[in-house]
């Protein structure tokens, strides 16, 4: 990928043409008529906002600040820490350009890619029967140089390299190669010491392998044997229960960016006395669910079989800048119960939200596969015996390098049974290799629906309707 500084230049070199600037603007205009766009005007104008201040030139313009200043008119004492609009919608864009591109992208002569860690755009340009063409400048050529439109064309011959045997043989000179000779009368036993040493390790591996097999298991399963990665911390977010109490009382749902900066009632001034008398006490201290307690328990254990620390905290203590970093999370929680779910609502194929009529939590199946439910409405609220739902989703936390796991009910048995089914290693596997996912293999992103029949308040049973292999979500670079 080339830095910031050769894609400045190389744009700035291509909008000399007024003929590919208007071949550039129709391109864009394309895309964000296009299905991958379609129903986003937020991405529809991130996408032409970046396009059109990189073709102008104004480059100082496309930092994230000024972004949200400019773009989507967030006050002057805006704060990038404690409002996420900006990462939330480029990660939200790269993947619905990898969707256009994925589809049209054979046809297009463009092609726009927002990489990792900056908003400035990098073009590339392929005309028709031409050889392909990138408009961003080799790490070796200045824009002085250039005497084509199209300046890098990837064409890399690789000379195999000689063996370790055919390198010695042509330098090694004769009396080097007599003197080895010398040394093979000790070849028998060396070889011997060797067989023995290996012995040896043998019989000591089978006994680290028998006393140690329980800890190394749960580190090869997806997702934990990405979350239990050494080089970066685990946190643990539980829900806050009372929420959803409050968000009944008014009304309204509470927005992630308020409750980080704790506001939980609305603006207006509607409520009576005694609700917020009700409001404010269920605010106090920092609760979290019963079921939150039990699946925190199974999790630790699977933690700590691995030499594994889990820092565990409420959903009331966390701030957007923790997210900014390249730490593992799993939340706990529908976004009714924890609102920093929606953060990661954009990459889920299956998003829970409120039905209008009824006030009642259901599963929306944005992108539904042949033969799948549109709707998961349940039939058991609040204890009630019945029938529910969950999501268990695997995502990566955008424009970082941590991943994220969600485990998210309709109601309490369904967050439980979530939970059980992550730390139920042989299950879990079985539901992965369903899903075309190998347990053990290289890391996918996943998202999966649980239908849960629950009786006095737990989940009696549960099985996985669907399924979805997720797009790879952004992350640093």
């Amino acid at each position: 990928m080339n830095s910031v500084a050769e894609r400045e230049a190389a744009i700035v070199h291509m909008a000399e043409s007024e003929e590919w600037i208007a071949a550039l603007r129709q391109h864009v205009h394309e895309i964000v008529e296009g299905e991958a766009f379609r129903g986003s005007s937020r991405c529809s104008r991130f996408l032409s906002y970046i396009v059109d201040q990189a073709i102008a030139g104004r480059f100082e313009s496309l930092k994230e600040r000024v972004i949200g200043l400019e773009l989507f008119e967030r006050p002057p004492a805006y704060d990038t820490s404690e409002d996420a609009i900006v990462r939330v919608t480029a990660s939200d864009v790269r993947k619905r350009l990898l969707q256009h591109y994925g589809k049209y992208g054979a046809a297009s002569e463009f092609r726009i890619n927002l990489p990792l860690g900056s908003y400035i755009p990098e073009i590339i340009h392929e005309p028709k029967g031409q050889p392909s063409q990138s408009v961003t400048w080799s790490a070796h050529q200045t824009p002085q140089a250039a005497s084509q439109p199209a300046v890098t064309i990837h064409q890399d011959v690789i000379e195999p390299p000689r063996t370790t045997q055919e390198h010695d043989a042509a330098i090694l000179p004769e009396t080097v190669l007599s003197s080895g000779r010398a040394r093979y009368r000790w070849l028998p036993l060396a070889t011997l010491l060797i067989l023995l040493n290996l012995a040896l390790w043998a019989i000591a591996w089978a006994h680290f392998s028998r006393t140690q097999s329980a800890a190394s298991a749960p580190a090869s399963v997806i997702p934990w044997s990405a979350l239990f990665n050494p080089l970066h911390p685990t946190h643990l977010v539980t829900s806050d229960p009372d929420l959803a109490g409050i968000e009944r009382l008014t009304g309204s749902q509470v927005s992630v960016s308020d409750y980080a900066n704790h506001n939980y009632l609305p603006e207006h001034n509607t409520l009576t006395p005694q609700v917020k008398a009700i409001c404010l006490n269920l605010m106090r201290g920092d609760k979290s669910a019963t079921v939150d307690t039990q699946i925190g328990v199974n999790i630790a254990e699977l933690a700590k079989s691995n030499a594994k620390k889990i820092d565990v905290q409420g959903a009331r203590n966390l701030q957007f800048s923790n997210l900014k970093t390249d730490d593992n999370f799993i939340f706990l929680g529908s976004p009714y119960t924890d609102p920093w779910f929606s953060v990661f609502n954009d990459q889920l194929d299956f998003r829970i939200l409120m039905d209008p009529q009824t006030r009642e939590e259901v599963i929306r199946n944005v992108h539904p596969r042949p033969q799948e439910q549109l709707t998961f409405v349940p039939t058991a609220r609040g204890g009630a015996t019945g029938q529910s739902f969950a999501v268990i989703a695997f995502v990566g936390n955008p424009d970082q390098y941590g991943q994220v796991l969600l485990l998210a009910g309709l109601n309490s048995e369904g967050t439980q049974a979530a939970g059980r089914l992550v730390s139920d290693l042989p299950r879990l596997s079985a539901a992965l290799q369903n899903c075309g996912i190998s347990p053990s293999g290289p890391l996918k992103h996943f998202e999966m629906i649980l239908r849960v029949n629950t009786m006095a308040g737990s989940p009696s049973q549960f099985d996985v309707l669907a399924c979805h292999i997720l797009p790879a979500a952004p992350s640093a670079s």
